[in-house]
């Protein structure tokens, strides 16, 4: 590999051949390998076969004793397991891979998937909020998500229940995604089987975790990068004042995506992260209307690019510098992300996957009231 290819942080090479996408299973399920380490790891190595090769001694030299990479026999029945569910391997930089997801910077490196991957090439609009919702939030949720299927928009949500559920079930006729905690064969919660069922016939069902694996608490905010990173918006119709669709929001604004929010009335806790989001300047929801008009133009939004060509056009250089400015205007003090915004003279789509970098490898960390710090 060339020094820019080492340095870059986009797409590697997908695997071409069965036993290249197997290296890719075992080291992605190896311990203490998460999205950015296996990155990390194919731009330092070339290939998976060669990571795998070095991660026992690397283990050592960072202290970690008795290490020892993944099974052959654990990868052999998670596939063998996605075979008979009918999963199909998505891998990140294939052709099939959602394009959505090639610019966000914790990107899965797999996902399987249940149903028509061709879904994935059509624009996408999320749509989260409280498993608890009122009556009313469902209905709003049911009718922006039949509006906006039926002007062209696949509706991404996660399965849950609430609106997750309503946005789902108004979308199964023009196309919906669901994108589980759990194993994509794992249907939860078990009232949403016949859901599910039908989404993997007629939408798709998404996960990066493997097959048969129960949905942990852990699990759901990485789960939430997947939803916000697969859309052109992210809409909250209902949440609370902490609650996971907040989450799915910060992780939105972070991939440079669009953030709108269904208002509620101020007594109504389930409608108070929603009017929090819209006082800090997301986008107030009436109708569907109101979400075309927030869209960026589908030629900004859809890219076509091979991970070659968005390789080439990426300045590993302009990366780096970033990454230092971040750190050098950080310390153990806590510090606004407008501020820094404005200490790096960075956008905030420029900033935000810069950020997600930093704190994956572990070198800042996000305080209470949304300030950074440097980690440790």
């Amino acid at each position: 590999m060339t020094e820019e290819q080492l340095s870059s942080n986009h797409p590697p090479l997908p695997p071409t051949t069965e036993e290249d996408r197997f290296s890719w299973l075992r080291l992605l399920r190896s311990r203490k390998v998460g999205p950015a380490t296996f990155r990390r790891l194919l731009r330092e190595h070339g290939s998976a076969q060669n990571a795998l090769a070095a991660l026992p001694e690397m283990a050592r030299a960072a202290g970690i004793e008795g290490y020892e990479i993944c099974p052959p026999g654990v990868i052999e029945a998670e596939l063998k397991a996605a075979k008979a569910a009918n999963a199909r391997l998505l891998c990140l930089g294939a052709a099939d891979f959602p394009t959505a997801l090639n610019d966000i910077a914790d990107a899965p490196p797999i996902l399987w998937a249940m149903g028509d991957t061709s879904i994935l090439t059509r624009p996408a609009i999320a749509m989260v909020g409280a498993r608890n919702c009122s009556s009313l939030g469902a209905r709003m949720a049911r009718g922006l998500a039949k509006e906006l299927g039926e002007k062209g928009h696949v509706i991404v949500s996660g399965l849950a229940r609430g609106i997750d559920t309503a946005a789902h079930l108004a979308a199964l006729p023009t196309g919906t995604v669901a994108v589980m905690a759990g194993g994509v064969d794992v249907i939860y919660p078990a009232e949403n089987t016949d859901l599910a069922h039908s989404i993997a016939e007629a939408g798709l069902r998404l996960s990066e975790q493997p097959m048969g694996v129960t949905p942990q608490a852990r699990h759901f905010p990485r789960r939430n990068r997947i939803i916000s990173g697969l859309a052109q918006a992210v809409i909250v119709v209902e949440a609370a004042a902490k609650s996971g669709s907040l989450i799915t929001a910060r992780d939105a604004l972070d991939q440079g995506r669009e953030v709108l929010a269904v208002p509620g009335h101020p007594f109504d806790a389930r409608a108070a992260g929603c009017n929090m989001l819209i006082r800090d300047g997301a986008t107030l929801v009436r109708s569907a209307e109101d979400v075309i008009d927030a869209l960026p133009s589908q030629g900004d939004w859809m890219s076509t690019d091979t991970p070659d060509a968005i390789e080439d056009r990426c300045d590993p250089v302009d990366t780096h510098t970033l990454h230092q400015q971040i750190l050098s205007r950080l310390g153990p003090s806590p510090v606004a992300e407008d501020q820094l915004l404005r200490d790096v003279a960075a956008t905030a789509g420029e900033i935000g996957p810069a950020l997600v970098d930093l704190e994956l490898d572990g070198r800042i960390q996000r305080q209470p009231g949304g300030l950074l710090s440097l980690a440790g």
